[in-house]
C-alpha cells in the first residue's frame, strides 16, 4: 500500500507540475485522491516531492529508451523505436525537460541531477550522430536542433491529448511522420 500511494502521488505530481510547476500541493493531493496530510507522510515538502518526481521520470525514460535502443540492429528501425519510446514517456519527457530548462536552473556536470538528465538522453544523441555519419538523416541539422524538434513534437502530441491519457495511435503516427520527414528520412 505504501508503495502504491507513493507511486500515485508521484504520478499525480508529474501531471500537475507539467501543467504548472507552482501548483499547490493540495492540487496534487486531490489529483492523487488523498489528503494533503497523507501527502506529507510520504514527502516532507515540495522540494522532496519534485526530486522524487525527477528521479522517477529519469529512471522510466532511461529504461524505456535503452530497451528501444537494444531492440534492433537496423539503425533506422532503432531510431523509430527510440522515437516511440520517447513518445511513450510523453508527459514524463516534457516534465523532465521543463525542470532542466527553468530560468534559474544552472546545468552543471557537478550536479547529480544534471548528470542523470544527460545520461537519460545519451543513447539518443549518440544514435543521431551515427545516423548522420551514415547520411541516413540530414547532416546539416545540428543534434541540438533535432533534439529540440523532437521535444516540440512530444510536447505538441501531449498537449493534443487529454491529460493523463496515453497518446493515441493516430497522434503517434502523425508525430513519427512529422519527425522523420523533418530530419530528412
Amino acid at each position: 500500500m505504501i508503495t502504491d500511494t507513493r507511486h500515485a502521488i508521484i504520478e499525480s505530481a508529474i501531471l500537475v507540475f507539467n501543467e504548472d510547476l507552482s501548483a499547490p500541493l493540495e492540487k496534487i493531493a486531490d489529483y492523487a485522491g488523498i489528503t494533503r496530510r497523507t501527502l506529507h507522510r510520504y514527502f516532507k515538502d515540495r522540494k522532496e516531492l519534485m526530486e522524487s518526481c525527477e528521479c522517477a521520470v529519469q529512471r522510466a525514460c532511461y529504461k524505456t529508451n535503452t530497451l528501444a535502443y537494444n531492440s534492433s540492429d537496423d539503425p533506422v528501425e532503432k531510431l523509430e523505436n527510440m522515437f516511440h519510446a520517447g513518445m511513450s514517456c510523453g508527459i514524463k519527457y516534457t516534465f523532465l525537460h521543463k525542470l532542466h530548462s527553468l530560468h534559474d536552473h544552472q546545468h552543471s556536470q557537478n550536479s547529480q541531477h544534471c548528470t542523470d538528465y544527460d545520461m537519460t538522453f545519451t543513447l539518443w544523441r549518440e544514435h543521431l550522430l551515427v545516423l548522420q555519419s551514415r547520411k541516413l538523416i540530414h547532416t546539416d541539422l545540428s543534434i541540438e536542433w533535432i533534439q529540440a524538434f523532437f521535444r516540440g513534437i512530444v510536447s505538441a502530441s501531449v498537449q493534443s491529448q487529454i491529460p493523463g491519457q496515453p497518446l493515441s495511435d493516430q497522434v503517434i503516427k502523425s508525430a513519427w511522420f512529422s519527425f522523420s520527414k523533418g530530419i530528412g528520412m
